[in-house]
């Protein structure tokens, strides 16, 4: 279990669904706790919990070297395996969660996540106020997808050049895991970059973008032993353990998936294996930025694309700090949100 240094932890049955509702308040020393709404099958609500915990503190660190006045959040609806999860039903468990959203009073401000859309969002809001991310028609900014996409490529530039000294992609074998919303963007913009595309998704039915792309598809049991200049981790987190770690044949992984670690000791044994691994809550948090430009700021697209941009620097940082102090870019990335925190606290 991650260690409790949560504000607030929310766990409840909800009245119309009967089934759990977790919402987890990490932190709100910068603003809000924001954070998305993950609706997945688990085998027992305990590692929804679990989910809830980690990725909840993963969006402190996430918006506090984003710069963003927010602080972590995360709801997890963790739906039991033989439940059959009928429209109707979906739509009560999400007004479960809005009514726990809104019992809050606004310390905690839910969007999407794995599982749920900007239309869920839009049902949520029709039970509590503290809904992001809702469809264009509805008056929201839509799905955040393209936005993380650009700054999880940008983030894989930094890295080239770190690792190579060239941003050039050109020729570089990249292994794409994952072609969901984020990780198929991710895979186009590196084919146009001339990168030569290894990639793989649970969905067989993913092969066709694969062979419009020119990639070569391998199993998904194979993703972790994929031989790849840079491994791009795009699908659920979790994968890169003590165990795993020997399999990777990569010198570099960034990618958009939340968690990536099992552990953070996992990042020591990636820097002794010479991998260099780029923070997941820093190089995915496109989405943030995006999304506070235009809902809290009121940006236009392009203002808010443009802020997305910063997650280069920031990486860089994290990793000149990372080198200067002889320790792994997660510690490097933690202190520098640390440092953030703590002055934000003490203002």
């Amino acid at each position: 279990m991650a260690q409790l240094r949560h504000e607030k932890i929310v766990i409840s049955t909800g009245r119309r669904s009967g089934l759990p509702v977790i919402v987890a308040v990490h932190s709100t020393a910068l603003g809000q706790a924001v954070g998305g709404c993950r609706l997945w099958r688990y085998d027992d609500w305990r590692a929804g919990l679990e989910d809830a915990l980690r990725l909840s503190n993963a969006m402190t660190l996430k918006c506090a070297l984003a710069g963003v006045p927010w602080g972590g959040g995360k709801s997890v609806l963790p739906v039991p395996p033989r439940v059959e999860l009928t429209p109707s039903l979906r739509r009560d468990l999400l007004h479960d969660l809005g009514d726990v959203v809104e019992s809050l009073g606004g310390t905690y401000g839910v969007a999407e996540d794995v599982g749920t859309t900007a239309q869920d969002m839009a049902t949520i809001a029709e039970r509590t106020e503290f809904a992001y991310g809702l469809p264009q028609a509805a008056g929201g900014v839509g799905e955040p997808s393209a936005p993380t996409a650009a700054g999880v490529f940008d983030a894989i530039l930094v890295t080239a050049e770190q690792v190579w000294g060239t941003r050039d992609l050109a020729g570089r074998q990249v292994g794409v895991v994952g072609l969901g919303q984020v990780g198929s963007r991710l895979a186009t913009s590196l084919g146009a970059a001339g990168a030569k595309l290894v990639v793989t998704d649970v969905d067989r039915g993913k092969r066709e973008l694969a062979e419009a792309l020119g990639a070569t598809w391998v199993e998904p049991e194979q993703a972790l032993a994929i031989e790849a200049d840079v491994l791009v981790p795009a699908a659920l987190g979790g994968s890169l353990t003590p165990s795993t770690v020997g399999d990777l044949r990569c010198r570099a992984v960034v990618g958009p998936a939340n968690n990536q670690l099992s552990d953070d000791g996992v990042a020591a044994l990636l820097a002794q294996r010479g991998i260099l691994w780029a923070p997941d809550f820093l190089v995915n948090a496109g989405g943030v930025l995006y999304g506070h430009e235009m809902e809290v700021g009121s940006r236009n697209h392009d203002t808010a694309m443009a802020a997305v941009t910063g997650i280069a620097d920031t990486l860089r940082d994290v990793f000149a700090r990372a080198t200067h102090e002889g320790i792994t870019p997660l510690a490097a990335a933690n202190a520098l949100a640390e440092d953030r925190i703590a002055a934000a606290s003490a203002r």
